[in-house]
This record gives structure tokens, sequence and C-alpha cells, in this order.
């Protein structure tokens, strides 16, 4: 088993074709790290298109974006589907069409592997999420079962909290007093 890239660690560098629009001839472009060059990036990543847990965190996620847009954040989703994939999913599945995100297409498997959460039986990637802060630094890692979908609002409140740079407490929410 790969060891989960965690805090702390420089975020890998990266050119991945992307889905980035529905509308013919403007579907793909390379996305690379420097995506989010002085802001925070949030990366989360599904096991495969076409099934029934992902499409459900991929349109969470996609009614946030101005959460994390209002949080200097960019927000690219990821799997090792390929591009033609991600692109024939978002035409098939009305919660995806609309989407503001990038999906990120790592059909090498490398950026998976790179960061640790490619399931060695499959081949697929875990369903992981990486806040990375604007020098490119790992700062919050979450790695669910295949079998789990994740909290988006809890993605965005962990987001909150590194972003004020204090001591936040167990349930900390934006607004409230940190630790002095």
């Amino acid at each position: 088993m790969t060891k989960v890239l965690s805090i702390g660690s420089k975020f890998p560098e990266f050119k991945k074709q992307s889905v980035v629009s529905i509308e013919k001839g403007k579907e793909f472009a390379d996305i690379t790290n420097e995506v989010h060059k002085g802001k925070w990036m949030v990366m989360f990543w599904w096991p495969k298109d076409f099934t029934f847990v992902c499409p459900t965190e991929i349109a969470e996620f996609n009614k946030h974006t101005g959460d994390f847009s209002d949080r200097d954040t960019v927000l690219v989703g990821a799997s090792t589907d390929s591009e033609f994939v991600h692109l024939a999913w978002r035409n098939n599945h009305d919660d995806l069409r609309g989407l503001k995100f990038p999906m990120l297409a790592d059909t090498s498997k490398s950026l998976a592997e790179e960061l640790g959460i490619l399931d060695e039986n499959e081949k697929i990637a875990y369903r992981a999420t990486y806040i990375v802060d604007p020098e490119g630094i790992v700062r919050w890692v979450s790695v669910y079962d295949l079998s789990v979908g994740r909290n988006v609002k809890e993605v965005i409140r962990v987001l909150d909290a590194l972003q004020t740079d204090e001591l936040c407490p167990c349930n900390w929410q934006k607004g409230e007093e940190t630790i002095k």
C-alpha cells in the first residue's frame, strides 16, 4: 500500500486534460498546478464516472462553487477516467451538465499514484479531498472508503478554519471565536 500524501507536503506538479464545458469545441482544456497560483485549491477525487455515490458529491460541490470562490479557492474535481468519459457523463447526467469547475482526467493514474490514493486492486482513485494553500502546501487531507460519500460543508468549514490562521476549537464555525 502506498502512503497518502499528507499535511505539510508540497502538492505534486501536474498537467492533465480536463473537461471544462459541454459546449461544442470548448469541452477540453489542460489544467496544471498553476490553476491555483496565489489561491487556495480544493481538489476532490471520486472513484469512477457513471456510478451512484459520485454524482451526489459532484453535484453538492457544484452547489457550493460560490462558497469556494468567496474564499479565493479554486475547485477541481478528478478521477482516473478519461476526459471523453467525463464529457459523456456530463452530457448524460442532469446534475452534471452545469458544472462550474473542471473534471480532471488522470488517465495515466500518475497523479493519483503520486498522491497515494490509487486503489491497488482496481487502480481507481479513492474518494479523497485535498485542501492546498496558495504556496502549494497540503493543509488538509480526507480519504473515504469507496462506498461512503463525503460532507462538502465540512470541507468548507475546514477551509474557513485554515484561512483564519488561528487555533479553532472542535466544531468551530466561521464567525465564531478562535482560541487566543
